[in-house]
């Protein structure tokens, strides 16, 4: 392969200069065109995040496929595309956009999580545990805990509960007030039946965000097993309270954690 490489660099060496000025000339030129390919890409990604957060997903949809037409190789008109597949739930399109994106920066820790995360969602979850591994392993992504949290959700999917809690603990060893690796180290321990443990870190998360209706019905379920009564009332109070109409606080609402 690299032999193949170098004899195809020594051609186009030897063509460069066969080209004369022409060459040079037409170079410049492609180089241009490139250039505004790129820009226009750029352009129009940026209108197309615009429209989604607007809510306008069919505006966003064309002006994304624009994007790519324009620069095939822009990852983040792929990687807003993606997101917008997903969000649309056209899930095939969706996993060749975040393919594509990996493809273009395979060593790349966003482009792997990104990738098995979306595995994960759609139930293709043996299936992503390989890229949170690769995602971990590029020095120079700048966010791994989340990677090694996905892999913790992940894990705990399949059942795997002790990995799971090493997961979310090496998370958490390189940022220790990430919220998804406190609520997924509280779940966890929890499950694993050390309801002590779980409420340690259901107290560390609460520190660092104000609590959402899974971390009030697991609060619940929490105290409910450690006996207090109180604590545990008072956390079904605030989920009835602040979100009504949630599905955990239909749940509680209607006798009981389930």
């Amino acid at each position: 392969m690299w032999r193949k490489a170098f004899q195809l660099a020594l051609v186009l060496t030897v063509l460069a200069f066969a080209g004369g000025c022409a060459s040079n000339g037409s170079a410049l030129q492609t180089a241009s065109s490139g250039s505004k390919a790129r820009e226009a890409a750029q352009i129009h990604t940026q209108l197309g995040e615009a429209y989604m957060q607007r809510g306008d997903l069919k505006d966003a949809l064309a002006k994304l496929r624009m994007a790519v037409q324009y620069d095939d190789s822009y990852v983040p008109a792929h990687t807003v595309l993606a997101v917008l597949y997903e969000r649309i739930g056209e899930y095939g399109p969706a996993e060749r956009e975040y393919r594509r994106v990996l493809a273009l920066e395979p060593k790349s820790g966003m482009a792997n999580n990104n990738l098995g995360a979306f595995l994960c969602r759609i139930g293709k979850v043996r299936q992503s545990l390989r890229y949170f591994e690769r995602a971990v392993k590029d020095p120079f992504y700048q966010t791994p805990f989340a990677a090694y949290t996905n892999a913790g959700v992940c894990l705990m999917k399949l059942g795997r509960m002790p990995e799971a809690a090493r997961q979310f603990h090496d998370a958490l060893a390189i940022n220790p007030k990430f919220p998804g690796a406190l609520y997924g180290s509280a779940r966890v321990w929890y499950l694993r039946g050390d309801a002590f443990r779980a409420s340690a870190y259901l107290q560390r998360l609460e520190s660092v965000e104000q609590p959402g209706p899974q971390t009030l019905k697991l609060g619940y379920e929490i105290e409910s097993k450690l006996g207090d009564t109180t604590s545990a009332r008072g956390y079904r109070d605030r989920l009835l309270q602040r979100f009504p109409d949630s599905p955990q606080a239909k749940q509680l609402g209607q006798g009981g954690a389930q």
